[in-house]
């Protein structure tokens, strides 16, 4: 059960690529949701996906910190998975936009604006979840603004 955990802390193996881990894992999420998107009964089905790696994220991330014997240690990167869904949630279907989705959501990733370093503080695996999620959420709530105000576009699909 352990091994299973650890393998889906790091997301099959992408966190222990040595550079930038967490940016390969946001990645790989933008172009796997890309590709699978056409093949999606709704476009509200990446909120589910969330939710589902959120929640099973929680005790593989909280095994991968007892494991690595460190708080949130770097090859856990299914925080990121769930994080970057959340900001490609209701994004159209274009290279740019999905794009635009990974640089805002790596951007307030990094920058950790409140309350995402707060939630860091919450125990083990919640915590190591939690700020994933909401840079997610700024990350959309930033693109969709942008899209509604400065292109114009309603806002949906």
């Amino acid at each position: 059960m352990k091994r299973i955990a650890l393998l889906w802390a790091t997301f099959f193996g992408i966190g222990r690529i040595p550079v930038v881990p967490a940016t390969f894992a946001s990645l790989v999420t933008s172009i796997v949701v890309f590709a699978i998107y056409p093949y999606l009964t709704s476009p509200y089905s990446l909120l589910p996906a969330a939710l589902i790696i959120f929640l099973t994220g929680i005790p593989a991330a909280s095994q991968a910190e007892r494991h690595y014997q460190t708080k949130d240690p770097r090859f856990c990167v299914i925080d990121e998975v769930a994080g970057q869904l959340i900001a490609l949630f209701l994004v159209p279907h274009t290279i740019a936009f999905y794009i635009s989705s990974f640089l805002l959501f790596r951007f307030f990733d990094i920058l950790k604006p409140f309350p995402v370093r707060q939630s860091e503080r919450l125990p083990h695996g919640l915590g190591i979840m939690s700020d994933d999620i909401l840079a997610g959420i700024y990350a959309g709530i930033a693109l969709h603004l942008f899209r509604v105000v400065i292109l114009g576009q309603p806002l949906g699909l």
